[in-house]
């Protein structure tokens, strides 16, 4: 068995050497003063409150979960210290506006230090993930009277955040909601509904709960565009500022669920609750996308971090395990048997945990330099490009790290055979955990329809066509490096074949409108796979560069280019039988009547 460790040196491999994170910052306001220091420092912080204070209450809050008790919900034994220690940290406000308390640290520590809290803890790390979504939303879109009240207590962790979306009868249809906002005297409004599955909707982790509320005024456009967002807290202030008066909001249930026990997903019920509107009315689903958009990379997160930490159970029990003897003779003369290590289908399982799991962190941190861009450069023109990247790259990153995050934990279980069935391993822990990283915020089904759906095939503003020049660019600058040849191929072939199946898509829609829908989840495979390839080689011209210049640690910049060279023959060669899935057309799904099923 081994504890969770964080893998600091990939990590700050992928934030020094491939992303240039400090040539990044120095170029931009707000962040000059972001140097590799201060950067490491945060790291290694995050890593030892990851691995010594939410690691050790993982298994036992899986184990006891939340409970609910006379309209209230504790959370299992060990959280609430956790947490206290964890917000006094100021861990909660990490990447928040220091004008409110928050760190103003970027995205690109952020995702790092998201991943690792997920991976030592995923039911603890979405209490303060969803405080830090709400706060975002708030700090963007919230009057400043709002922002004063609330952004302080939510950086500090006093307070905590959620988002109330789904309704027992609407869930990505948010246009049909019930729920109801009525305008009183005194400027606030009267909250009146029931939403379901609200992650830390009631707990007793933080002195009161701000909830972020979808709800309709009596006047609103009927579907999306008449959606409001409301803040409603579970107290209300007294007059010396003490949250005390109870809201009328309650707890009406705590789901049993699957995985992620020790995180409380409630039916909370709004009964005359008072809120304060957020922005203007009628635009509330706009807001809150600010935050969802947050969280979906957030939870792509989930996926990577459960795998990652899969993978380190599996690697180390694979080379310890001893179990037949390799096909090229002993290796182990002086035991009965070899360690398992020596097979290659087991070497094959665990490179494909590893090989995108590493691709996946250096698409995170990737993703996380263009939301800073966006939000810090002092160019019009780099911030509009940054976004249109942002834009496109959401919807792969939630789907496909929690896809490739699920199947890495199924695999390695499978490293471990019966012992990864079993509770003490910790692995099935893991796969129930990340589980559900592909259905909420937005199931991965969702994510595929709005990438080739709206992003690609309804695209006005180049989303796709952005994609393309960055890695045509990269590309350009490095057609005559031959020890990069074979990546740069790879990488060229692979962008012409997601632009091919682009064109035929659009024109296949024009006549067959449910071609979208059929081709859209194989459609996000084969951009994950490109943008994949094109991760793979900037950390083999990365460790290239290592391993030139003489410095740093040899053995790890080679570990880095076989794993490499893994995802280019065993892994990338997939992505042509996604364009021929694609190609098989939509007439085969439809063709059964309903009835049929």
């Amino acid at each position: 068995m081994s504890a969770y460790r964080a893998p600091l040196q990939d990590m700050q491999f992928i934030l020094h050497e491939v992303q240039g994170a400090e040539s990044l910052f120095a170029s931009m306001p707000g962040t000059e003063e972001l140097g590799r220091d201060l950067m490491d420092a945060v790291l290694e912080s995050a890593a030892k409150i990851s691995e010594e204070v939410l690691a050790p209450v993982n298994r036992s809050g899986d184990e006891e979960g939340c409970r609910l008790e006379d309209g209230k919900v504790y959370t299992p034994k060990g959280f609430k210290e956790a947490y206290k220690e964890f917000a006094q940290g100021g861990w909660v406000g990490l990447s928040g506006d220091v004008d409110f308390g928050g760190q103003g640290m970027p995205k690109v520590l952020a995702v790092l230090f998201e991943e690792m809290v997920m991976a030592a803890n995923s039911s603890f790390a979405l209490y303060p993930i969803l405080s830090a979504g709400a706060s975002l939303a708030l700090a963007r879109h919230a009057s400043e009277e709002l922002k004063q009240e609330y952004l302080p207590k939510l950086y500090s962790g006093q307070w905590s955040g959620t988002m109330c979306l789904t309704e027992p009868h609407a869930g990505t249809d948010l246009g049909i909601i019930k729920t109801r906002a009525l305008a009183q005297e005194d400027g606030s409004y009267k909250i009146t509904g029931t939403k379901i599955f609200i992650t830390g909707g009631d707990h007793d982790l933080s002195e009161n709960i701000i909830h972020l509320v979808l709800a309709k005024l009596p006047d609103a456009p009927d579907g999306a565009k008449g959606i409001s967002l409301f803040v409603v807290p579970r107290q209300l202030c007294d007059e010396g500022g003490q949250a005390v008066i109870d809201n009328q909001v309650s707890c009406g249930a705590i789901e049993h669920k699957m995985g992620i026990k020790g995180s409380s997903t409630c039916v909370m019920n709004f009964d005359g609750a008072q809120g304060f509107i957020v922005g203007e009315p009628n635009k509330g689903l706009q807001y809150m996308f600010t935050m969802m958009n947050y969280e979906r990379l957030s939870i792509g997160l989930q996926g990577l971090g459960l795998a990652n930490n899969s993978y380190q159970v599996a690697s180390a029990y694979a080379r310890e395990r001893v179990q037949g003897r390799a096909a090229t003779g002993m290796h182990n003369p002086d035991a009965v048997a070899d360690p398992i290590i020596v097979h290659p289908d087991v070497r094959r399982m665990l490179l494909s945990v590893r090989a995108d799991v590493e691709a996946g962190r250096a698409l995170a941190v990737y993703a996380a330099s263009q939301l800073d861009l966006a939000h810090f450069h002092a160019d019009e023109v780099v911030r509009s490009r940054a976004a249109k990247l942002v834009a496109f790259l959401t919807p792969v990153a939630k789907a496909s790290f929690s896809d490739k995050g699920f199947e890495g934990c199924v695999l390695a279980q499978q490293v471990l055979g019966g012992h990864g069935y079993v509770r003490e391993w910790g692995l099935e822990q893991n796969v129930r955990d990340a589980r559900i990283a592909q259905i909420y915020e937005g199931t991965n089904g969702i994510q595929a329809l709005d990438l080739a759906g709206r992003k690609m095939v309804k695209d006005r503003e180049g989303l796709l066509a952005c994609l393309a020049m960055e890695i045509d660019e990269y590309v350009d600058a490095r057609k005559d490096d031959a020890a990069l040849s074979a990546y740069i191929e790879a990488l060229q072939a692979a962008l012409s074949s997601l632009q091919d199946i682009s064109v035929w898509i659009k024109t296949a829609a024009e006549h067959k409108p449910d071609e979208v829908g059929a081709a859209s989840v194989p459609y996000l495979r084969v951009v994950s796979l490109v943008l994949y390839t094109f991760m793979w080689a900037r950390m083999v011209e990365a460790a290239q560069r290592g391993i030139a210049l003489g410095e740093g640690d040899m053995q790890f910049y080679d570990a880095k280019i076989k794993t490499a060279q893994f995802f280019l023959r065993k892994k990338l060669p997939e992505l042509q039988s996604l364009v021929a899935e694609i190609k098989g057309g939509s007439e085969v799904l439809m063709a059964l009547d309903a009835e049929q099923f």
